[in-house]
């Protein structure tokens, strides 16, 4: 479904992403997983067509992201959907309207067909009967499940899932998680999760990528992973704060950055 190639993105003096390779494919679960400031978010934005790569290319149905007109960019999107890690829900609609808006927007489909669909997607994520609620009166699992709706509006082809989980119970953050399974498997679409959540992303993956400062460390089934013999990725699966990943990523020593600072004069 999408291939990258040399993949990069760097940010003034900071590479987020250095010459990543890598495949997803057609129907699966992609969990992608890394500590923050890994370049997990940057990724998806990438592949989701929201940023321009520095170099490299982002094969989306056979056509270039990063070489395509704008117009054709906007095409393409409409066989996307996307669940933001805040939800993003608009709070001076319903949640009927919410999940309707991309219809709205994008189709001119009969006020009553919408309605249908709209109906079918909360019952997907168990919250028929909820459409005249507010955002503001919805639980943060609520509203991920709202947006989650919202994502599925279209049938889109591929999802992505930003931190789905992020900020939720267990309950909630479960529940999650088994909808993103469920629906992939019924609906046959692609699914593609960003996560630091190494447990949920581990359970409901088919496939698992684990960056690390901006380059991919470990991909493979999540016992692939589990079972990698790289510290790196053992460290961060058990979440130990000591081992070759630091916690800080300052390239400078510490008392230099001190002493050195513009305009100042340094005392020998």
């Amino acid at each position: 479904m999408i291939e990258t190639k040399g993949l990069t993105k760097i940010y003034g003096n900071v590479a987020a992403l250095d010459d990543i390779n890598l495949q997803i494919k057609s129907g699966e679960v992609t969990v992608i997983l890394g500590g923050s400031g890994s370049g997990k978010t940057t990724l998806l934005r990438l592949l989701a067509g929201l940023e321009t790569p520095t170099s490299g290319s982002i094969m989306f149905a056979d056509e270039d992201l990063a070489e395509i007109s704008q117009k054709r960019l906007y095409e393409l999107r409409l066989r996307v959907g996307m669940l933001f890690q805040y939800s993003a829900l608009l709070n001076s609609l319903t949640v009927y309207e919410n999940v309707a808006f991309p219809l709205n927007e994008h189709t001119d489909l009969d006020d009553t067909i919408i309605h249908t669909m709209v109906t079918m997607k909360l019952e997907q994520v168990g919250l028929r009967g909820f459409e005249e609620m507010m955002p503001s009166q919805l639980s943060g699992g609520m509203a991920k499940r709202v947006a989650f709706a919202r994502a599925l509006a279209m049938d889109p082809q591929v999802v992505f899932f930003d931190e789905p989980t992020s900020g939720l119970d267990p309950i909630s953050a479960g529940v999650i998680s088994s909808l993103i399974h469920e629906t992939t498997v019924k609906t046959r679409m692609t699914s593609v999760v960003v996560t630091h959540d190494v447990q949920a992303g581990l359970d409901i993956a088919d496939h698992v990528i684990l960056l690390w400062q901006g380059r991919v460390i470990a991909e493979g089934k999540s016992n692939t992973i589990k079972n990698s013999d790289d510290p790196r990725v053992q460290q961060f699966i058990e979440g130990r704060p000591n081992g070759p990943i630091p916690f800080s990523r300052s390239q400078t020593a510490y008392i230099d950055d001190l002493t050195h600072k513009p305009g100042c004069v340094r005392l020998d």
